[in-house]
Formats: structure tokens, C-alpha cells, sequence
């Protein structure tokens, strides 16, 4: 009866969290959806170049937010209630301080952000007329996304959701009316993304207030400190928001010496949809965290073993349907983003190839999570970081010798296994520690 109880537990916080993500992710896809079927390849690939740079906004919100949220946690279960009160105030302070320093710092250094990204022409000017609007709404994104892990880790998993329905569906409506109806192209679409946030930040803070847990009081002697240790933990889970989006960097500048505009236009299509995935698996990793957090503030390590469990068997999962359904959608993809023939029809040929490494993925953010949600921040970092590193090493190795553009395609997958089983390894050894304690 008990083991019933703690899976419908498990699951009363990760089917929340999973459909949070999932949403976000249609977020990221909503913007391509429209503009590819009003500009056509041009505009899709101007908004995903420019894309990272919103993920750096929205990154560093789950980070601080995250990183906040599992101090709270941690303290909650240790029964140090004012402790705990600190680290949301100061998580709060944090959100507000660096949204406006990113509306700042990007408003005015869009253009060269945008180069460094490898934008040249014509798809430079559109990408600094999305990324302007974005900039402007900088401060409503970074606290959007970090009040929702505060929430989640208050008990208001579902309300966590019904935040990010409302500022998807938000997002979606004036999408349509500012990209198709009103014509305003990327531009639009930036601004149906801003407003989307702005109405997810709206709902998160009413829910933080009604609930009392709403705060901003920190002695400033305490604010160093308190600061210090969000960013410690918070540089993982940064870290992994970035990761898809620092590997679409790597992959569009190897893609223009290879593959050109079309190979970008073609990852744009596939990175829109398998990062879903991506997300769904780390809906599974944030969903399970404040349960992770609340096992090691209590110190109840067989607990805290069955909830990862649990975690990496669903993960494992959803993986594995995702997979399927994207392979038998294969061909369709590029249609729905309005890319080119050619395109979409490369699009169908390496999806596969993509998709052999997605149940390594569930294994890394299923580890990487559990790592952050218990103070091993180290492990975190190194998974959160070595993807790219990888990525790059055999991106520098491969393509020259064994193929061009197909072995960057190839590149990506070996990669996510390697850090796989580099994720093991190092579960494994964290696992041996515990139990010597």
C-alpha cells in the first residue's frame, strides 16, 4: 500500500512537470511554425540562429530559479524554515537583478551576438529585428521560468502547468494574429513570445502571493552568501537548459562550411521537434527533483534511490514513444515549418540517425538532475558541459576525414552516448560514497 501511495506520489509531481516541459518545448516551435510558413527558409533560419540567445534568457531563469527552489527544499526538510524563506528572497532579487542586465546587454550587442553566431546578411537583419523585441522583454522571461521550479517545489506542480498553458496558448494566439494576419514577420513572433512570458511570470507570481511564500526580505550580509550557493547549484541545470541550444550553435557553424544554408534550414526543422523530447526527459529530471531534494535534506537514502529509479524506467519510457513517433513523422516535418522540398525531404533521410541517441539522453538528464537535486555539484557540471565537448572534438575529427555534413550529423550522436556512459560511471561512484557514509 505504501509503494502505491509513494508512485502516485512520484507521478502527482513528474505527469506535471512532463507537460510543462512538453509545452515549452512546442513554445520554442510555435515561432519557427509560423514565420517557416510565412517567410519560408530564410525566416527559419534567421529565428534559429537567433535562438540560443533566447535560451540563454530562459537558461539562466531555470538556473537561478532551480537553484533557489532546491536550497528551499533541502533547508525545508531540515526544518529550517527562515533558512529556507532566505534562498527564496534572495533567489527573487537574483531573477530581477539579471533580467534587467540581459534587456541591457543584448539590446545593444544583438547584432554582434548575432555574428558570433555565424548570421551574415540578410538572415543578420532578421535575426536583429526578433532578437531586439526579445531584449525588450528580457526581465518578464528570466522570471517567468525562474518562479516555476518555486512552485513546483511549494507543491503547485499543477499550478506550474496551468502557467505554461497559459503563456503557450497566449503565445500561440498572438502568433497568429501578429505573423499571419497583421504580416509583421519575425518581429511578431518575437513579440507573441515576450507577451506569452510575461502572462506565465503574471500567473506564477499570483500563485507565490496567494500561497504567502512571495518574499523579498534578506539582510544584505546574507545576500553574498545565499547568491553564492544558488549559483553553485544553479550552473547545472543552467547548463542543462543550454546544452541542446550551445550543440545547435556547434552544429550551424560546422553546417555553413558543409552543409550551407539548407543543412541549417534542415536542423532547424529537427532541433524544433526532437528537442521536445529533450525537454520531456528533463520534465522527468525537474519533476522528480523536489523529491530528490526532500530524501537528502531528510537523509532517507533508500528513498531517494527508488524515486531515481522510478525516474530513469519512465524516462526510458517516454524516449522510446517519442521515438517512434517522430520516425513514422519523419517525412512530414519540414511541410509543418513550411521548409522547401529539398529540404524536407532531407529532413526524412538523417531524422534516424538523430533519434539512436535519444535514450542516452533520458539517462543523462535523469543523472545530471539527480546530482543537482542533491548538492553534488561537481558530477553536474561535468555532465552539463561534456556534451558540447564532445560534440566539438569529433565535429573537428570526422567530418574532415569521414564525410562532411553527414558525420555532423553523426558527430552529435556519439557524443550523447559517450556522456551516457560517462553518466554511469559517475552514478556509480556517487553511489559508492553514499553507501560508505
Amino acid at each position: 500500500m505504501k509503494q502505491t501511495s509513494e508512485v502516485k506520489n512520484f507521478f502527482k509531481y513528474v505527469i506535471p512537470s512532463v507537460l510543462s516541459f512538453a509545452l515549452s518545448g512546442i513554445y520554442t516551435i510555435v515561432d519557427g511554425f509560423f514565420v517557416g510558413n510565412s517567410i519560408g527558409d530564410l525566416g527559419l533560419s534567421a529565428v534559429n540562429i537567433a535562438y540560443p540567445i533566447v535560451a540563454v534568457i530562459q537558461a539562466l531563469g531555470t538556473g537561478i530559479g532551480m537553484g533557489g527552489a532546491i536550497y528551499y527544499s533541502i533547508n525545508k526538510a531540515e526544518k529550517k524554515e527562515q533558512k529556507a524563506k532566505e534562498f527564496t528572497a534572495g533567489a527573487l532579487w537574483m531573477l530581477m537583478l539579471s533580467g534587467v542586465l540581459l534587456t541591457i546587454l543584448i539590446f545593444f550587442w544583438k547584432g554582434y551576438f548575432l555574428k558570433l553566431l555565424g548570421a551574415r546578411g540578410r538572415m543578420l537583419d532578421l535575426g536583429e529585428e526578433y532578437i531586439g523585441v526579445i531584449a525588450l522583454g528580457a526581465a518578464l522571461q528570466v522570471i517567468g521560468t525562474g518562479l516555476v521550479p518555486f512552485i513546483r517545489n511549494h507543491g503547485g506542480s499543477f499550478y506550474a502547468m496551468v502557467s505554461m498553458i497559459a503563456g503557450f496558448v497566449t503565445n500561440m494566439i498572438l502568433d497568429y494574429v501578429f505573423v499571419w494576419v497583421l504580416e509583421q514577420g519575425v518581429a511578431g513572433a518575437a513579440w507573441a513570445t515576450v507577451i506569452g512570458q510575461g502572462v506565465t511570470m503574471l500567473i506564477a507570481l499570483i500563485y507565490l502571493l496567494r500561497k504567502k511564500q512571495f518574499t523579498l526580505v534578506i539582510s544584505f550580509s546574507k545576500m553574498g552568501k545565499v547568491a553564492a550557493a544558488v549559483m553553485k547549484i544553479g550552473i547545472a541545470p543552467f547548463g542543462l537548459a543550454m546544452s541542446p541550444n550551445i550543440s545547435l550553435i556547434i552544429i550551424n557553424r560546422f553546417s555553413v562550411s558543409y552543409g550551407g544554408e539548407p543543412a541549417i534550414a534542415v536542423y532547424a526543422c529537427i532541433a524544433y521537434v526532437i528537442c521536445i523530447i529533450y525537454l520531456i526527459l528533463q520534465g522527468v529530471g525537474d519533476g522528480c527533483q523536489p523529491l530528490l531534494s526532500q530524501c537528502y535534506g531528510a537523509k532517507n537514502w533508500e528513498q531517494l534511490k527508488w524515486v531515481r529509479k522510478l525516474a530513469y524506467g519512465f524516462a526510458f519510457v517516454l524516449s522510446v514513444a517519442g521515438c517512434a513517433m517522430m520516425y513514422f513523422a519523419r517525412g512530414r516535418l519540414g511541410i509543418l515549418f513550411g521548409a522547401s522540398d529539398e529540404v524536407n525531404l532531407e529532413i526524412a533521410r538523417i531524422m534516424p540517425i538523430f533519434l539512436v541517441s535519444v535514450p542516452f539522453v533520458a539517462i543523462l538528464r535523469i543523472t545530471t538532475a539527480s546530482f543537482y537535486a542533491t548538492e553534488k555539484s561537481v558530477y553536474s557540471y561535468v555532465l552539463t558541459f561534456i556534451e558540447p565537448l564532445f560534440m566539438l572534438a569529433f565535429m573537428l575529427i570526422l567530418p574532415p576525414l569521414l564525410g562532411g555534413q553527414v558525420m555532423i550529423w553523426w558527430s552529435t550522436v556519439w557524443a550523447r552516448i559517450l556522456s551516457a556512459v560517462l553518466a554511469l560511471m559517475l552514478k556509480q561512484r556517487a553511489d559508492g560514497r553514499e553507501m560508505s557514509v
